[in-house]
């Protein structure tokens, strides 16, 4: 069945969601609106019971199961809020569930679901990917005739979400641009088909992280495709194919669609917490992070700006990270490259050339007899023009630089890690991994990357996720090079070559 903007219309305001969720508060940011001379206003679906608004749709949709179906119970398969919002659900109507978590979940996750649903939720944890845990939870379906409650692509649980946008114009009705994160498109669905229907004049703009832009990629073919990989840093929207039904009410009813990077979220987690001292899950801050990106691309000001806090259900480890990269988002803090010559006042002459800048980081060791590489991260007050105009006047002074402010391989390993450079030339190549992130994972990782190939370089840094990152260095000649390629190609996991990077062929690569 094919439901028209009228039936969506109908089951959102039919919806009886409130006899577990809440109507959260729209509050308004003062900071963030003063420095982007707009009105910014925050749903904050924080304040939902599981912290996140998947409770809306998951509630919807179990609510109105038939009492066979309810008598039967439910499944879902999930890693993150959308099974805290079936547990919750689960144990509001008294039935039964069943909730499949990758073995990988942290325990956090799958102790706020056992929480949730009490005696009524069923954990079962399965496999390293969630793709693993989905398949077995279609098969635990079919043999015990469950009900699948899906995470976006259903109508009931579109329509859930889409209570979003109801309360948002009962409370705010004059927004100019509401802007609202996506992972498999059913909050951007709901709500902009409702939305659209009330007060069509709002702009409507779909949010999704650059590393899993799946909408993004349905718009360019005309139908959902599914992409390659995804980033797990934003894992509320690591979504690698968008709905169907999702897609085709976004296809409609969606006026713009951005992407915004890790640092532009980690730049709003922190101004988030500076205007309501919440601390923001990565996709929960899509919405902001594209605020700042969309004011700056378009310049416009005085307008009325809405977006969702859609979650707050944040690994307290990612923080680290988040406070690493929040300045670089912000294009507070840029980091570059420099080599100056290995001679007794060089060091002082190029501190000297930086002027009355803030440096907040500085890593040097000598690189050769002639020369040292130097990693710079320098404070800015006036944005990238002031950085800009400092490599500039570095280049006019003579110094080799480059800018690293974009290079996710300078900002996740080698700023943790100058000073690895070979005293000697080695047919080195460099590769970065991921792999899923369990207790003895990366004794596993190792064991299946085997003994045959020399490792010159490894650095590993546990930030948390679900998923962890290891760049690595191996000895490889050139008549080994295509054995070398099925080897890292069997191995089953996501390998990505740098070799050629400019961040590793400056600090990290040997004299060739």
């Amino acid at each position: 069945m094919t439901y028209t903007k009228s039936d969506y219309l109908v089951k959102i305001l039919q919806a009886p969601i409130y006899e577990a969720a809440v109507m959260s508060d729209l509050v308004n940011m003062p900071r963030l609106s003063g420095e982007l001379q707009n009105q910014i206003f925050l749903k904050r679906e924080d304040q939902q019971p599981v912290k996140s608004f998947k409770l809306r749709g998951a509630y919807n949709c179990i609510a109105q199961l038939s009492d066979v179906e309810k008598q039967a119970g439910v499944i879902t398969a999930s890693a993150g809020n959308h099974a805290q919002g079936v547990a919750y659900a689960a144990k509001s109507l008294g039935i039964n569930a069943t909730i499949v978590m990758p073995e990988t979940t942290p325990d956090i996750k799958v102790d706020a679901v056992r929480r949730f649903g009490g005696e009524f939720a069923t954990v079962v944890q399965f496999g390293t990917s969630f793709d693993q845990a989905s398949e077995h939870a279609k098969t635990l379906c079919e043999e015990h005739r469950l009900t699948m409650i899906p995470p976006f692509d259903h109508p009931n649980v579109i329509a859930g979400q889409g209570t979003i946008g109801k309360e948002m114009l009962s409370q705010q009705s004059d927004l100019d641009v509401l802007f609202i994160a996506v992972g498999g498109g059913g909050l951007a669905a709901g709500i902009a088909v409702y939305v659209k229907q009330i007060n069509p004049n709002i702009k409507i703009v779909a949010v999704e992280s650059e590393e899993s832009a799946c909408l993004q990629a349905a718009m360019a073919n005309g139908k959902p495709v599914t992409l390659p990989e995804v980033g797990i840093f934003a894992d509320g929207v690591a979504v690698k194919t968008i709905g169907a039904e999702p897609f085709r009410l976004c296809e409609k009813y969606i006026d713009e669609v951005m992407t915004v990077t890790n640092d532009e979220l980690c730049t709003a987690i922190k101004d988030i917490f500076d205007d309501t001292r919440v601390i923001a899950e990565p996709a929960g801050a899509l919405s902001v992070a594209a605020m700042r990106k969309y004011v700056r691309e378009s310049g416009v000001s005085g307008q009325k700006f809405g977006g969702i806090l859609c979650g707050a259900n944040i690994n307290f480890h990612t923080l680290r990270y988040v406070s690493e990269r929040c300045e670089l988002g912000e294009q507070k803090e840029a980091v570059f490259a420099v080599k100056i010559p290995e001679e007794k006042g060089a060091f002082k002459a190029f501190c000297a050339a930086l002027g009355g800048i803030v440096i907040t980081e500085f890593n040097y060791r000598l690189a050769h007899n002639s020369s040292a590489h130097i990693f710079v991260g320098v404070k800015l007050k006036h944005g990238r023009e002031e950085y800009v105009e400092l490599l500039d006047k570095l280049n006019n002074s003579g110094y080799d630089c480059f800018d690293l402010s974009s290079n996710e391989l300078a900002k996740l390993h080698v700023r943790h890690m100058v000073g690895g450079r070979p005293s000697q030339r080695t047919e080195e190549v460099a590769y970065s991994f991921s792999f899923p992130e369990y207790p003895g994972a990366l004794m596993h990782f190792l064991n299946a990357l085997g003994h045959k190939w020399n490792i010159t370089l490894f650095h590993y840094r546990n930030h948390g996720a679900a998923s962890g990152l290891v760049l690595i260095g191996f000895e490889v000649e050139e008549y080994q090079k295509s054995e070398f390629q099925m080897h890292i190609d069997s191995l089953g996991f996501n390998a990505q070559p740098h070799t050629n990077d400019p961040a590793y062929e400056f600090f990290l690569a040997s004299g060739r």
